[in-house]
């Protein structure tokens, strides 16, 4: 099997099934991923994970403000 390969800053046009194994292990890694993900979005987790989220968000945000303020202030002088 010849297939194009990106790597390394260029195209490489391989033959190496190491390289079709990898792509493929990498496939199957990433849909273990999803998969694990679609099963706690379906639970409350996204739930809880969304009301931390914006929390942090409301916090952070005060922050940026509270430290655009505080520059602002400081470099003034």
């Amino acid at each position: 099997m010849i297939f194009l390969a990106y790597w390394n800053n260029h195209y490489i046009l391989s033959t190496n099934l190491d390289l079709h194994t990898a792509m493929l292990s990498w496939t199957l890694t990433f849909l273990v991923i999803a998969f694990i993900a679609g099963v706690l979005g379906f639970s409350g987790i996204a739930d809880t994970a969304a009301g931390m989220a914006k929390i942090l968000f409301l916090i952070f945000l005060f922050l940026l403000v509270a430290s655009v303020l505080a520059g602002r202030i400081c470099g003034r002088r």
